[in-house]
């Protein structure tokens, strides 16, 4: 037998609420399958399971707030059948009070002494907002509450944004506030620059994509994941996590991307494998990472296999940026947009389009040293664009 927990999606996340179960009592699953939709501060997350098996219990209900590590379900993994699971089984009606808030309103209840069932981010953003939870109908679970359902009451109501504070700070915004200044406290970062002239890459791209359909076009953002993945075979300092006062290296290169939400926010969910992946099968699931980010259709574990992230301004951003690191990764590579500056080529000036690169690292996993290696090789993997 093996336990399904909740999993942590971010390293300041402390709890989430179930939104809603994707299985039951008796279901076979595969390791990756979809188990359960999760609320977090930073939207729904589709949750994974990493054990497969039969489904022999469920522990917690929907609609209810765990803490991170919780058991939620019972699997049975092992190679003979798990005892007879009745289909008739249903979740387990409480969990053990300590680690589980009910997301269900005791006090709040409306004319008609009906039960409310809210989730407990729409219950802060209700109160923020001054809704009436007895007023709106709920979308979830059970018609439980979920903050959707509030934040279209809230619009369809016209209601003013409250005065204080003068600055909103939404709860993404507020979980990475927290991360950052985690890292920012326990990691003793150092920084690292370099400038790039793209000149052989953008030219290598034209002529790459000149027989390829538009929609199926490369972009220079997916020559950057491949070349920062392929660096790491060189300098495997940066891949990896600090943990328990140890570097823990990892093999594979998840690269995490970091990408702004329309609404505001940030998240940096990870391609995996990127190194073993083609240009064009980059481009793709960096296109498709985007989308999903910004339609909060993100699986868990994009959002907790990153092993160093990239942040890219593009072409609306400044010349250069210099990130912090996301714990518990050890390494952030910064891109700036493309500029086109004077540059010395054999002996003659000339105009190039140049691209600044950074690294953030972590002083315990790495040096300064080791650090250089690692952008010169990024620097020469884009000045052979065709081995990437």
């Amino acid at each position: 037998m093996a336990e399904f927990t909740m999993p942590s999606l971010g390293a300041d996340m402390e709890a989430g609420t179930l939104v809603r179960w994707l299985i039951k009592p008796g279901d076979r699953l595969e390791r990756g399958d979809l188990v359960a939709e999760v609320e977090t501060q930073k939207g729904t997350i589709d949750v994974e399971t990493f054990i497969g098996g039969v489904v022999r219990e469920i522990l917690v209900e929907e609609g209810a707030y765990v803490p991170v590590g919780t058991p939620l379900a019972i699997i049975a993994n092992g190679t003979s059948e798990p005892a007879a699971v009745s289909p008739e089984i249903q979740p387990s009606p409480k969990a053990p009070a300590q680690t589980i808030v009910q997301a269900r309103d005791e006090g709040d209840r409306s004319t008609s002494k009906r039960r409310v069932r809210v989730t407990p981010t729409a219950r802060r953003k209700a109160e923020q907002f001054g809704v009436d939870l007895s007023t709106i109908t709920g979308s979830g679970p059970g018609g439980a509450i979920v903050l959707l359902d509030v934040e279209q009451a809230a619009v369809g109501a016209a209601l003013p944004v409250p005065a204080e504070p003068a600055v909103q700070t939404t709860s993404m915004q507020a979980v990475i506030a927290a991360a950052m200044a985690r890292s920012k406290r326990e990691i003793p970062h150092y920084y690292l620059g370099t400038e790039i002239d793209m000149h052989r890459s953008l030219d290598w791209l034209t002529e790459f994509n000149a027989s390829r359909s538009v929609t199926e076009r490369v972009l220079y953002a997916a020559l950057l994941l491949k070349a920062v993945a392929v660096a790491v075979s060189d300098v495997p300092e940066m891949n990896g996590y600090w943990k328990e006062d140890a570097f823990l290296p990892v093999k594979d290169v998840h690269v995490g991307v970091a990408i702004a939400l329309r609404g505001g926010g940030l998240v940096a969910p990870a391609i995996h494998g990127v190194e073993k992946r083609s240009l064009a099968e980059v481009m793709a699931a960096l296109q498709d990472l985007v989308a999903r980010a910004r339609t909060g259709k993100l699986r868990s574990s994009e959002l907790s296999d990153a092993t160093i992230t990239v942040t890219n301004l593009g072409e609306q951003g400044t010349d250069s940026v210099f990130g912090v690191i996301y714990p518990p990764q050890v390494a952030l590579v910064g891109f700036g947009k493309i500029v086109e500056r004077p540059w010395a080529v054999d002996g003659l000036i000339g105009i190039r389009p140049i691209l600044t690169a950074s690294l953030s690292a972590d002083h315990r996993a790495s040096v300064g040293h080791r650090g250089s290696m690692f952008l010169s090789k990024v620097e020469s993997l884009l000045q052979e664009p065709e081995i990437l």
